[in-house]
This record gives structure tokens, C-alpha cells and sequence, in this order.
């Protein structure tokens, strides 16, 4: 049986070294010191394991003398160096949240929405020195539905990532892996995004702004606006067929009784759930960066 090494982070990672460790010999794991459902796992099942940055040496201590087969890497934070990728005796792995090449980086399901793509996937792919440039192993499709939101594309994903891992696994055992070079002319990088990243503007088309909304709902920190100086995190919008002059500012309310609805350059939005402490919206008023104080 194979021997691995796993490096992974979050929910997303704890989910599936749980169902690695049901079927394969985990033998370290690397992981990042919030990450505490991992280290509570690998403490209970005396799994060794090192957590924090990797880099410069730091992890590569820890397992150069731990012979392993594979390393796989499961939404890892860190990128690592070429002693750890060179350590295992036959293939290092990332299953990756995108279809490889497009979307390389950080959040990629965020920015696969955003961007109205019909749909997302996983890639499972050797790693490089590069960020997410190495060949392609595998690839898993998963279509974004009108109402998905990052987090539901989060939790479709963590259904998949063990089945595909199983997969690449299934065919280094029996010698059919194969290796497919990514098209770098066909890639696309995307960056890290943080909460402060996550402000509307107005002056978008509605659907854009509707994708803004829904790939970062909650439990992401979520898309947001000002109002009167006040900071509001909307987690739903819907389009509206109330009306509105063309004249007036994007941003403007244009309703705000038992709906909250709002004007943008090709149509009006309603407001259906909203983050905010008894904050009373008064029609005619605008949302938006003038308002913050």
C-alpha cells in the first residue's frame, strides 16, 4: 500500500485527510497553525505533524527522514520548495479548485462566479516550483447553478476531492497514470482576496453585481456597501422590474418600504438579505463610498 504524506489546511483539507486516513497509511501531515481540527485529528490518531510556514527549510526537516511515496496537497496555504517536492519516491500532487489553467491562484470558485462562469471544477495536477503550473493529472467538473454560492461550490467540492485523489492513486498503482502539459496561453491568475476586497460598486451591470454578491455570502465575510457612513453586508440579491429615471445616481434607493430596492446602470435590484443592526434605509438616499465618514 501506498505511503503519503499530506499537506493541508482548513475545512476543506480536515475533511478529506479524514477519508484518506479510512483507506491509505498517512505517515506526516503539514499543515498551518489555525488550522486546529487537523492538528486536534493528527494528535488523537498520533499522526506526526508540523504546523506553520514551510518554507526555508522549516518543513523539509520535519519529514526528511519520514520515506514516503506520494505527497498530496489539499488546499495547503503555503507554496513550497523544491526539497519537498522532491522528496517523495514516486509523485507530488495538488488538487486544485479550478480547471486548471484557468483560475490559478487563491479563491478560485470566488472568482469562477464572479466572472459568471456556467462552471468550476478541481484539477488534480503535479506540483511545480511554479503556483498551480504543474501537468495535469485529472480533472473533476462541477457545474455553478443560477443560486450557487462560494460556499456551496466549497462544499460540492469537498464531495469530489477524496474520489479524485482515490483515482490519481488508483492509477500510479496500476502504472496508467498519465501527464498532460497545462496550455500557459490559455491561463488565468487570480489573487488572494481579503474582506476589504469585497465592495460594490454601483456602477456595475446587475449581473455582475449579483455574482459579487452571491460568491461571497455568507459564511464568507460578504459582499458589502456603505449607507450614511454605515458599513451593510448584503449575502442576496435578486433583479427587479421597478422602475427608476435614467437620471438618477447608480446606488440610489429607489424603494425602500417592504422591499429594498436599489438602481444600477441596466436595471433595479432587490436587497433580500442583509447584514446590518436596525439601520433604517430611506428612499432617494444612495449607497455607496460618498456616504462613508
Amino acid at each position: 500500500m501506498l505511503k503519503l504524506g499530506i499537506l493541508c489546511s482548513g475545512g476543506l483539507g480536515y475533511k478529506t485527510l479524514q477519508k484518506i486516513c479510512k483507506r491509505y497509511i498517512v505517515a506526516f501531515v503539514l499543515t498551518d497553525k489555525k488550522s486546529g481540527q487537523i492538528i486536534e485529528f493528527c494528535e488523537i490518531n498520533k499522526i506526526p505533524y508540523y504546523a506553520g510556514n514551510p518554507r526555508n527549510g522549516k518543513g523539509f526537516d520535519f519529514i526528511k527522514n519520514i520515506n514516503i511515496d506520494v505527497i498530496i496537497s489539499v488546499n495547503y496555504l503555503f507554496l513550497i520548495e523544491e526539497d519537498i517536492i522532491l522528496h517523495p519516491k514516486k509523485l507530488i500532487f495538488n488538487v486544485h479548485g479550478s480547471l486548471l489553467p484557468k483560475y490559478r491562484g487563491r479563491t478560485p470558485h470566488v472568482w469562477a462566479i464572479i466572472n459568471n462562469e456556467k462552471e468550476a471544477g478541481i484539477t488534480a495536477h503535479k506540483i511545480d516550483v511554479g503556483c498551480d503550473t504543474g501537468a495535469i493529472i485529472d480533472q473533476t467538473i462541477v457545474p455553478i447553478e443560477e443560486n450557487d454560492t462560494g460556499a456551496t461550490i466549497l462544499s460540492k467540492y469537498a464531495d469530489q476531492y477524496f474520489p479524485l485523489i482515490k483515482k490519481v492513486l488508483v492509477k500510479l498503482e496500476n502504472g496508467s497514470i498519465e501527464f498532460k502539459q497545462q496550455d500557459d496561453s490559455k491561463a488565468t491568475y487570480f489573487g488572494k482576496r481579503v474582506p476589504e476586497d469585497g465592495e460594490i460598486n454601483w456602477n456595475w451591470q446587475k449581473e455582475r453585481i449579483r455574482n459579487w454578491v452571491r460568491a461571497q455570502a455568507d459564511p464568507y465575510p460578504g459582499a458589502f456597501t456603505f449607507y450614511e457612513g454605515v458599513k451593510v453586508i448584503i449575502d442576496k440579491i435578486s433583479y427587479s422590474d421597478i422602475g427608476f429615471e435614467y437620471q438618477d445616481e447608480n446606488g440610489t434607493i429607489i424603494r425602500s418600504d417592504y422591499k429594498l430596492v436599489v438602481k444600477t446602470p441596466n436595471g433595479a435590484v432587490e436587497l433580500e438579505d442583509v447584514r446590518t443592526d436596525n439601520i433604517i434605509f430611506i428612499k432617494g438616499k444612495k449607497l455607496g463610498n460618498e456616504n462613508r465618514k
